[in-house]
C-alpha cells in the first residue's frame, strides 16, 4: 500500500450507512484520520455493530440543515470528502419522495456550499448510482456519455444531483480550487448490509427465520458487485484527482460483463455459500413487483479502465462468498469489526 493516505483529515458523509461504514473501515486500514457526518446508526448497523464510533470522529447532522452542516464541516477541516450520505432506497422514494428530494439534491447543494465556505483547494468525491441513466443504454450497457434521467423518485433525484455537481462545478468548484469527482456504482453487495428490500440482507433475515424468501424480479440482471470493490475505485479517484490528473466528469463503478446475474442466480449462490445445517432452505417464492424495474442493469467501465486503472479485484463467487462469510460469521457470534477488518485485509493482498 501507498502512504498517500497516512494521517489525511478525510471527511465521509453518510458514514453510519452500510458503504460509508466499510469506507471508513478501509480509509482507517490506510493511516487516514476519518471524521463523520450523518444521521444516527440504525440499531444493528454495521457501524454500531463494529464499534466505529471509537475509531471515528462521529457527529449527527442532517444535511438539510445548512447552517448545522456548515459548521460540523468547518469543524472537520478536511483535505479529502467522500460524499456518501443519501436517501438510497427505490421503495421508499415512492413512500416519501420528498425526503429523497431534499437529501440528494438540497443536502448536496447544501454540502457544496459548505465546502466552499472552507475558501481553500480540497478534493471530492461525489457518488451517485448506476440508475441515473434513462431509458435503455445504446450499446447493450451504460456508458457515462448516456443520457440522465429517473423514473422513480431515488433515481431522479440522483440524477438531478450530478446536474447541480455540473452546474456547480462549472459556476464554482474549478475556480475554488475544489477537484470534484462523481462516481455512478452497480449493485453492490457485502456483509453488514441490513437495509429492507435488498436481496441478500433479505435472504438472511429470511433463513434466521426459517421462512421462504420472496423474490419480485427473480430475472431481472444486475451488476452485482462487492462493497470494497467500487470503494476501492472511489480512493483511487480521490488519489488522482489530488495529484492534479484531468478524469471524465463521471466514471462507472461496476463488475466485469461475465459477472452480470439474475437475481435468481444471486441468491442460488448465496445459499451455496451457506448452507441450511439441517434440511433444505425454504425455497424462494414469486410476491408481487412493488415498482417498475428495468430487466437488465449493465455497466461499461471501459471508461474507468482507461482512466484509473481501475477494475474489480473480486468476481461473483468470491463477492458471494466473503458476503455470506461475514453474515453467517457475525450471526454465529464473531465480532463484526474483526470480520470486516479481515476481509479487508483479504482484498488488499489481492
Amino acid at each position: 500500500m501507498s502512504a498517500a493516505w497516512q494521517g489525511r483529515r478525510v471527511l465521509v458523509t453518510g458514514h453510519t450507512g452500510f458503504k460509508g461504514a466499510w469506507l471508513s473501515m478501509l480509509l482507517l486500514h490506510r493511516g487516514a484520520t476519518v471524521h463523520g457526518i450523518s444521521l444516527p446508526a440504525e440499531a444493528g448497523s454495521l457501524f454500531e455493530t463494529a464499534l466505529l464510533q471509537e475509531l471515528v470522529t462521529s457527529v449527527t447532522c442532517d444535511l438539510r440543515d445548512p447552517s448545522h452542516l456548515r459548521e460540523e464541516v468547518k469543524r472537520a477541516d478536511p483535505e479529502v470528502v467522500f460524499h456518501l450520505a443519501a436517501q438510497p432506497l427505490v421503495l421508499r422514494s415512492y413512500a416519501d419522495p420528498q425526503e429523497s428530494w431534499a437529501t440528494n439534491v438540497m443536502g448536496t447543494l447544501h454540502l457544496l456550499e459548505a465546502l466552499r465556505a472552507l475558501d481553500r483547494p480540497l478534493t471530492l468525491v461525489v457518488t451517485t448510482t448506476d440508475k441515473v441513466y434513462a431509458g435503455a443504454p445504446e450499446a447493450g450497457a451504460f456508458r457515462e456519455s448516456d443520457r440522465l434521467g429517473g423514473h422513480d423518485p431515488y433515481s431522479a433525484s440522483k440524477a438531478a444531483c450530478e446536474i447541480l455537481l455540473q452546474s456547480h462545478r462549472a459556476s464554482f468548484l474549478d475556480e475554488a480550487g475544489i477537484r470534484l469527482g462523481v462516481a455512478r456504482a452497480g449493485n453492490v453487495i457485502g456483509g453488514g448490509d441490513w437495509a429492507p428490500d435488498r436481496i441478500l440482507p433479505d435472504l438472511v433475515r429470511a433463513r434466521l427465520a426459517g421462512r421462504p424468501l420472496e423474490l419480485r424480479h427473480p430475472e431481472a440482471v444486475r451488476p452485482w458487485q462487492h462493497v470494497l470493490d467500487p470503494l476501492n475505485g472511489y480512493i483511487s479517484m480521490a488519489e488522482s484527482l489530488e495529484k492534479g490528473e484531468a478524469l471524465p466528469a463521471a466514471l462507472n463503478f461496476g463488475p466485469d460483463p461475465e459477472d452480470e446475474r439474475t437475481v435468481a442466480e444471486l441468491v442460488s449462490e448465496a445459499e451455496r455459500c451457506w448452507p441450511q445445517d439441517h434440511g433444505s432452505p425454504p425455497s424462494p417464492v414469486a410476491a408481487p413487483p412493488r415498482q417498475r424495474e428495468a430487466a437488465r442493469l449493465a455497466l461499461s467501465t471501459d471508461l474507468v479502465r482507461r482512466s484509473l486503472g481501475w477494475r474489480p479485484k473480486w468476481g461473483f463467487a468470491q463477492s458471494v462468498e466473503q458476503t455470506m462469510q461475514w453474515y453467517r460469521g457475525v450471526c454465529e457470534g464473531a465480532s463484526a469489526r474483526a470480520v470486516t477488518e479481515a476481509q479487508i485485509a483479504l482484498f488488499e493482498a489481492a
